[in-house]
């Protein structure tokens, strides 16, 4: 499934050009803005897409760095199988990889929430001298030797009820300041039900015991943070949220290597991109 370019034409905050390359014969989208030797690589999580960077990209760009967000299989601009069996987390894990190989990404910035961090804290471990730097925003890795928290168990009851989830209601929800077309732009990538195969799978994909798949590669990521990764790492945290808020966050900040304090935003909601232009402003004055 392929959602239609004009569902995508005058989204507010995003006058971003899209760019896209072929991966297992899919169409998948990142946006490319800014010029500079520092690249920013920005993932997004579930359900949302690179709309989510909006307020961060600019100050990142007149920083005078480059900014790259991807589209995962099944999310945004991104083609978006209908067969649920296809994403898996290895899936997402060797899109996002042959992304930084066929693009030839170095002297990296990785910037993640949710997913984005379940993956993509797994990927410094196998290309090392292309990341120097974290940027990391409630999100954990999935070891499969930590109890699933309340909250998140909740969420996926949620989730298996809605297999047609309201996208942009839930953004709503937990980004009370979104206008309503904002709110809206969340919801561009997926006309209907058909679209949403990749949000479905998310929630039950989390590792949840010791040998589910990326359960492993999990601990290995978490090992490499802890003993080997020479990279500066940071931390912004939404306080108010639910299921990865600052306890998850502050566990998984013992497991990166020199971590900096995190900068907490009191009124901070899961999707903390939301709340982006203070993250950035922050980070940059640490860096």
């Amino acid at each position: 499934m392929r959602a239609p370019d004009e569902r995508f034409a005058g989204l507010p905050g995003f006058a971003f050009q899209p760019h896209y390359l072929e991966w297992r014969g899919l169409r998948a989208h990142f946006l490319d803005e800014g010029q500079g030797e520092r690249t920013y690589l920005c993932l997004h999580g579930n359900p949302t897409w690179s709309y989510l960077y909006r307020r961060m990209i600019p100050p990142f760009v007149a920083s005078g760095a480059r900014v790259v967000a991807p589209d995962l299989i099944g999310f945004g601009r991104s083609d978006k199988p209908e067969d649920e069996g296809l994403y898996s987390f290895d899936f997402h894990r060797s899109f996002l990889l042959d992304f930084i190989q066929t693009n030839n990404l170095r002297n990296l910035t990785l910037v993640v929430q949710d997913w984005g961090g379940v993956l993509g804290l797994t990927l410094p471990m196998e290309m090392p001298e292309r990341f120097g730097r974290l940027l990391i925003m409630n999100t954990d890795l999935a070891t499969g030797e930590v109890p699933l928290s309340e909250g998140f168990i909740a969420w996926r009851a949620y989730s298996a009820k809605n297999p047609d989830m309201a996208v942009g209601k839930l953004l709503a929800r937990a980004c009370p300041h979104l206008t309503a077309a904002e709110a809206a732009a969340y919801d561009a990538p997926f006309p209907d039900v058909r679209y949403k195969a990749g949000v479905r799978r998310f929630p039950p994909m989390v590792p949840e015991h010791y040998d589910d798949p990326g359960a492993a590669v999990s601990r290995k990521a978490r090992n490499f943070l802890q003993t080997a990764w020479q990279g500066q790492s940071y931390m912004a945290i939404g306080a108010k949220d639910p299921v990865l808020g600052p306890p998850v966050m502050q566990r998984l900040r013992t497991w990166i290597r020199n971590c900096h304090e995190p900068l907490v935003i009191g009124n901070g909601g899961h999707f903390l991109q939301e709340w982006g232009e203070e993250v950035t402003r922050w980070f940059l004055t640490q860096t």
